[in-house]
């Protein structure tokens, strides 16, 4: 599988096991000038945006160690801009990370939902 296959693979079973938690799907892929945001879900009356990291191996680190404070300050600045460009500036939000190792005949070996696992406010430059 390509390394796009495993993110789509991984960005889906990330999307039906927050679905299967009661989260409503309302984007995938939404990309803006500074990145893109993987899944924009809805939890109750948060808004909850995800970043999903896949990895079927560990050689440059586990799924959680790719969340560099470089990244946040990135998904940092893509989510405001998915926030005005959707007019949802006063709108409650936070970040969650899904971590997942795909095990060697493709099953799901581990998901980890990290729940507010970044700060939303903006930070320096990316």
């Amino acid at each position: 599988m390509a390394q796009r296959g495993l993110g789509a693979w991984g960005e889906e079973t990330a999307a039906r096991f927050l679905v299967d938690k009661g989260h409503r799907i309302l984007d995938r892929n939404w990309y803006a000038s500074h990145g893109e945001l993987d899944l924009v879900a809805q939890e109750g009356e948060t808004l909850v945006f995800v970043e999903v990291k896949t990895r079927r191996r560990h050689d440059f680190g586990s799924p959680e160690d790719a969340i560099t404070p470089a990244k946040q300050r990135k998904l940092r600045k893509t989510v405001w801009a998915y926030l005005q460009n959707h007019d949802l500036v006063e709108v409650d939000f936070r970040f969650d990370v899904v971590a997942i190792d795909q095990g060697p005949s493709g099953e799901v070996a581990r998901l980890e939902h990290y729940v507010n696992a970044i700060g939303s406010e903006p930070q320096g430059r990316a």
